[in-house]
């Protein structure tokens, strides 16, 4: 009886530790303005989805999106002569705050936001795409983040914008959108050069877009930007993950980071766009050859899990 109570003891002492080497790992960003963590430790992002259950509609919605359809990294140095991917700026705290008008007010944060005069645009300063412009304050824990932004005679135009507290798990109310299609912030699903190469570790979830989306969104997702009804279409939020006996070692170091992450954190439907691009920030150390390399991965390798059900008002 006395063994028996002392083993008990042991596991008892015990678990707090082994519980704890399972904890969400930090996502931390560093800066010349101090290091800041890139939304708490227990955010749907930072979240290990290893063991999650699969979807029961995976294989209808891996289909739909392309089971045979390589996935392909949306960011590197340069492409037509302008940095490859979403870019972002690292601001201060004492950085002016400009007025921006917004197309889509009504589900935006109006600001003011803290644009430099050299604030770098998605697209570079002439692009047609998203042009997306993302800040972060890291003293403030602060992330800015706008769509389709236009310098203008009287100041900033954006089709819409969000602000996050990166300290905060609070979501945009339902429904509403942000610079994003699915109302997620943008920065927290980018692959980072200093992550994949320096730190040779993803902590987080990843984002990328489909063609075509369905009416509807998951949580942590807040918003659709589709008028299909088709239960097999990918609703945003939806939370996929690349499936554990695929196997990374043929290659390379730089693509097998992003794959573990895959594995380990898995990646959101974010925006409607072209099918498997995931998203990253462009870089000019970036080894666009290891990025290509991703492309020998298919929408079959991938499993959707189950996350929550999904809004459709």
């Amino acid at each position: 009886m006395k063994r028996s109570l002392l083993i008990l003891l042991i596991i008892l002492i015990t678990l707090p530790a082994i519980a704890g080497s399972k904890k969400n790992k930090k996502t931390l960003l560093k800066t010349k303005y101090g290091t800041v963590q890139i939304l708490p430790k227990k955010n749907p992002w930072n979240t290990n989805i290893s063991k999650f259950k699969v979807h029961p509609n995976s294989k209808n919605f891996i289909k739909s999106i392309g089971a045979n359809t390589s996935i392909h990294a949306d960011f590197g140095t340069t492409w037509q002569g302008v940095p490859n991917g979403i870019p972002y700026v690292i601001v201060s705290s004492k950085q002016k705050k400009v007025p921006v008008k917004f197309q889509y007010a009504d589900e935006s944060d109006i600001g003011p936001y803290p644009i430099p005069k050299d604030a770098p645009i998605e697209g570079g300063s002439n692009g047609k795409g998203d042009r997306h412009i993302i800040m972060i304050d890291p003293k403030r824990k602060q992330l800015f983040e706008l769509f389709h932004a236009f310098k203008t005679d009287k100041g900033w135009k954006a089709g819409s914008g969000a602000i996050f507290d990166l300290s905060s798990n609070a979501l945009r109310p339902k429904g509403w959108t942000s610079a994003d299609a699915a109302g997620l912030p943008i920065f927290p699903g980018l692959v980072r050069y200093e992550e994949v190469v320096i730190q040779k570790e993803i902590t987080h979830a990843l984002r990328f877009t489909v063609k075509k989306s369905q009416r509807g969104y998951i949580l942590p997702a807040t918003h659709f930007a589709s008028k299909h009804k088709d239960k097999n279409l990918p609703p945003m939020g939806l939370r996929l993950r690349l499936k554990k006996e695929f196997d990374i070692s043929k290659f390379p170091p730089t693509a097998q980071v992003i794959l573990k992450a895959l594995k380990k954190y898995g990646m959101y439907v974010a925006d409607n766009g072209s099918d498997w691009f995931i998203s990253g920030a462009p870089h000019p150390k970036w080894n666009d050859d290891h990025l290509n390399s991703l492309k020998k991965v298919k929408g079959n390798d991938f499993e959707v899990i189950y996350t929550g059900e999904i809004v459709t008002k």
